[in-house]
């Protein structure tokens, strides 16, 4: 398991340290992806609230698991792919659709949200 905390880290360190751990305990899995959703994921904890999270990553079973903490208990909003004003909203469309589950979990005090990836490749169709 790996934790990276906004006290002593940016958002760059925690997509380095997602990176790091794909390479050496997820071969399977797709990095840039993982990466990517850590970097959505922890810039929406940092733009949204207030300014404290906690990244961890872990393999359990047959998943990578991304936790992102934050001390918000305001769950995030996915926006309608329609609506283009801008404002956000999109970047979480994006975590959706790279990762195989997204969910919030509420908690006192904050939220987690959490997305999963498959640790081994789903065989063809």
């Amino acid at each position: 398991m790996v934790v990276v905390e906004s006290s002593r880290a940016s958002t760059a360190d925690a997509r380095h340290a997602a990176a790091e751990f794909v390479s050496s305990a997820c071969p399977g899995v797709d990095a840039d992806a993982v990466v990517l959703v850590v970097s959505e994921l922890v810039a929406n904890a940092a733009r949204h609230t207030a300014g404290w999270w906690r990244l961890r990553l872990g393999a359990r079973n047959d998943a990578l698991i991304i936790d992102v903490e934050d001390r918000s208990e305001v769950p995030p909003a996915i926006r309608p792919t329609s609506d283009l004003t801008g404002g956000g909203g999109l970047g979480l469309i994006m975590v959706q659709r790279l990762s195989d589950e997204l969910e919030v979990l509420p908690r006192p005090g904050g939220k987690t949200v959490r997305a999963r990836f498959p640790l081994y490749a789903k065989a063809p169709a």
